[in-house]
């Protein structure tokens, strides 16, 4: 993509991802993504019904009286985008392929964060760590951001979800919300990494995926590619108990997929390329309300 092409795209989305978070999510996330934890704020006196346990021995003896020690909910978060950029990415038969619509999202998301004051940072990830963005706040950050995830070229067509989860939890030390965007065509087993990153961080998956990945049409014989080893070969689409497996296969990825994202109580949610994403991320906030 050509620099003009690049700046012309990235300026189209900042358009459309900045207004959907500062006219629809806003509220939403603001509630669904809490702070990480109690800031002290001031002490008053003692009322009937506060908890012992906050009472400031130090400013008590001096007056005499019991005082209590205020909390405030620390507001400004971390907030990590883990995104896959595998070759599968790069697929798509409705009108969008999976990597323009994992940008729209990942910007919106990125526009939510620095309207909420909390800084946002990205790894792209592939079967390695492709490129760390170090978490920032402002508008320049983001634009940033938005010309890596358009124009970024992985070294990688391969996936290893599992690898991408373990580099958050030894890259950031303190808790943070992170959302996971990929389409988990990951054959290899990720849930002890994220069992345990999930102790730790705040961790929402979001995946996203072609209609067409669902099942396969009825056209006669069709040569297919695997987009992350390349691996060609021919099959006749035309007969149904093909068409059949392929159908049971997409559905026990599917099945693993949601059984290993709930037994690590990860929240999430499932996105159509065709779908209204902003649908889906109302449905996804108002679900941690």
């Amino acid at each position: 993509m050509e620099t003009s092409e690049l700046l012309k795209k990235v300026r189209q989305i900042e358009i459309k991802t900045r207004g959907l978070s500062k006219n629809i999510f806003a509220g939403q996330y603001h509630s669904a993504f809490k702070g990480r934890g109690m800031a002290f704020s001031e002490v008053r006196e003692y009322q009937y019904g506060d908890d012992i346990r906050d009472i400031d021995w130090n400013v008590t003896a001096r007056f005499s009286r019991p005082y209590v020690k205020v909390f405030e909910e620390e507001r400004e978060l971390t907030v990590m985008l883990l995104i896959d950029v595998s070759g599968s990415r790069n697929f798509g038969t409705v009108n969008v392929m999976k990597k323009e619509i994992i940008t729209e999202i990942a910007a919106t998301l990125a526009f939510s964060a620095i309207q909420n004051n909390d800084k946002i940072g990205v790894i792209f990830f592939s079967n390695k760590i492709e490129k760390f963005i170090p978490p920032q706040k402002g508008r320049k950050h983001i634009l940033f951001i938005i010309r890596e995830l358009l124009g970024f070229q992985p070294e990688d067509k391969r996936t290893d979800i599992s690898q991408a989860i373990k580099y958050l939890t030894n890259v950031i030390k303190k808790r943070c919300t992170t959302f996971l965007i990929s389409d988990f065509m990951d054959s290899k087993p990720y849930k002890d990494a994220l069992t345990i990153a999930n102790r730790k961080h705040d961790i929402v998956a979001i995946q996203v995926y072609d209609r067409r990945e669902t099942e396969l049409p009825s056209v006669g014989l069709m040569k297919i590619k695997d987009a992350e080893t390349s691996e060609e070969r021919w099959i006749d689409t035309s007969s149904s108990r093909v068409r059949e497996t392929y159908r049971k296969w997409w559905l026990q990825c599917q099945g693993k997929m949601e059984d290993t994202l709930k037994k690590c109580r990860v929240d999430s949610i499932s996105i159509q390329t065709d779908d209204d994403y902003v649908k889906a991320l109302i449905t996804l906030f108002s679900k941690r309300n």
